[in-house]
Parts: structure tokens; C-alpha cells; sequence
């Protein structure tokens, strides 16, 4: 029997099925969408089926199309692995990656593992959902993102944890600030002074409530924000203090900036990757997730 598809329709196939619609998986792919749906077209004649169900709003799978996407995932991990590993081929392999991660988180990791990746592969393409640990718990869940960088928490059912580093919460204040100084700062203490805090929708709100149940703060914060880089430009601007996780700090020396371990108590932050349980990471994702493995972890921050 003779063949009439070949790989870039299985690429699209993938695509449309990682991405949800085939605009995205254009995109994804480098394409126009009537080259895809052209694509898609040509596998569906030559194997004589309908893979997918297809309405104004959404593209879904057929019972057919499931049972032959993991033949086909097999099929192409296997050649990438293969391309990935000849000499200078792996210079020349396209693709996309989708990682979902807090910004404090990505402002920690990301740079530098995304430099080294492109270093590499310069023609992969990453994209970066930064996002609140909520909505990165759920990218993982559905399927959007290949992978998660966030900390431990309300977790779905359907998202494995693997803790990557233990950090505290520090007090972030300016040079100028009478708290600069000090060794080390009680959260009494910290609460005497204006102070920038976080909303109620916050994962890292939630972990703070937690950890200082017993410990309510009287005084009101300045300002609320949803984000702990905000939060930090508005210490740097001279609004007040805050206590954010040690990673979302800029690198000493700074010009402006001082951090300060926070203590009685110490509230300790999980952060870890996220994965979908059963899921097979395409070998570009792999080799992503190794390079945040193997970033190196400050020992202060453990």
C-alpha cells in the first residue's frame, strides 16, 4: 500500500491537537492556516478517516483521530530524539514550547534556561505564559502549557509536584529605609512601617495567610497588588515595604534595593515543577525541563 502523507502533515496533525485550533497551530508550525487545513486534509484522504470534529468554536478529536495521536507522538519523539542527537542537526530542528510559570518564578529561571535552549536549538521557539500560580495550575491541567514552574499549593488532581528549591520570604525595602540594615526582621516589626501587600487572589497571598494565621497585621497595607514584581517596583518607587519570595529579588549588589531575611516566623516557599500525570514531553520540552533542572540554586535561597 502507498503512502500519500508525509511528515509535515503529521507535524499538523500534532499541532492542532497541542494548540486547540488550527489558527494557533499555524502559528505554531510557521504556516498560513489554509496550508495547514491543506495539511490536515491530505492526512485525512490518504488514511481514509475524519480525525477531527471541527465547529465554529472549538476542534476536537474523532474516536479515530485519539486512537492515532499517540502512534503519531510516538512516531515523531522518536525522530526528534534521533535529530536532536546527530552532530549539528539539533541546530536546525523547529518546534514550539509552552511554559507556564509565576513571574517571580520566571523572572528567576527563565532567562537564563531559554538563552541556554536557544543556544542550542536556535530555531525552537519558547513561549512563556507568565501567570498567577492559579492560572498555571490550570494551563498544566488542560493541556496548555508542556510543562509548569510554579510552588506547591491547590494543586488538580491531574498535576504531579517535584519540589526544585525551598526559599524564604524577605523583606524587600529601599537602601534608605531604617529596616535596610538589620540582620534580620520580625513580621511585627516589619508591620510597624508602611508596607505594599498582596490581593486575596494571590497564590502567594494564600501561602502568607497561612503561615501567619496567628498573626494578623492591625495596620492596613498601602497598596494591594496582584503580582510580586509589581509589588517590587512599588517598594523601589518608596511606597512602603513588602515581603516577597527571595527568587523574585533582583541579584545583589542593587542600586536602590535591600532584602532582608524575615524571621519569628520563617515562611518557607515550595517551588517546583509542574507536570500533566501520563503526559510525554516532546524532546524539546525535555530538554528544557533538564536546563531548569540544572540551574543552580544559590544556597541562601534553600
Amino acid at each position: 500500500m502507498s503512502i500519500h502523507f508525509d511528515l509535515n502533515d503529521l507535524q499538523a496533525f500534532r499541532a492542532v491537537v497541542e494548540n486547540g485550533s488550527f489558527r494557533k497551530a499555524a502559528e505554531a508550525v510557521q504556516i498560513t492556516q489554509p496550508a495547514l487545513s491543506r495539511r490536515i486534509e491530505k492526512l485525512e484522504t490518504a488514511l481514509n478517516v475524519k480525525l477531527f470534529e471541527r465547529t465554529t468554536r472549538k476542534v476536537s478529536l474523532t474516536t479515530v483521530g485519539r486512537a492515532f495521536l499517540p502512534q503519531v507522538e510516538r512516531l515523531l519523539d522518536d525522530l526528534d530524539i534521533a535529530l536532536m542527537t546527530i552532530g549539528d542537526v539539533g541546530s536546525t530542528r523547529m518546534g514550539s514550547i509552552t511554559v507556564a510559570c509565576v513571574p517571580s518564578a520566571a523572572y528567576y529561571f527563565m532567562p537564563k534556561v531559554i538563552s541556554a535552549l536557544h543556544q542550542r536549538y536556535p530555531k525552537i521557539r519558547v513561549k512563556l505564559l507568565d501567570a498567577s500560580a492559579n492560572e498555571v495550575n490550570s494551563a498544566v491541567a488542560l493541556g496548555e502549557a508542556d510543562f509548569g514552574v510554579s510552588f506547591s499549593g491547590n494543586l488538580a488532581p491531574e498535576v504531579e509536584f517535584e519540589l526544585l528549591l525551598q526559599e524564604r520570604f524577605v523583606l524587600a525595602c529601599r537602601h534608605d529605609h531604617p529596616l535596610a540594615t538589620r540582620e534580620s526582621v520580625t513580621w511585627e516589626e516589619m508591620y510597624e512601617y508602611d508596607y505594599v501587600s498582596l490581593d486575596k487572589t494571590s497564590g502567594n497571598r494564600l501561602v502568607l495567610d497561612q503561615a501567619l494565621v496567628r498573626m494578623p497585621s492591625d495596620k492596613p497595607s498601602m497598596c494591594e497588588t496582584r503580582h510580586v514584581t509589581t509589588m517590587i517596583g512599588l517598594v523601589e518607587a518608596g511606597l512602603g515595604v513588602a515581603a516577597v519570595p527571595s527568587i523574585a529579588m533582583p541579584m545583589t549588589p542593587h542600586p536602590i534595593l535591600a532584602s532582608v531575611p524575615l524571621v519569628d516566623p520563617q515562611v518557607i516557599r515550595n517551588v517546583g515543577l509542574l507536570k500533566r500525570r501520563g503526559r510525554t514531553l516532546t524532546p524539546a520540552a525535555l530538554e528544557l525541563e533538564r536546563l531548569v533542572r540544572e540551574l543552580p540554586i544559590p544556597s541562601a535561597r534553600h
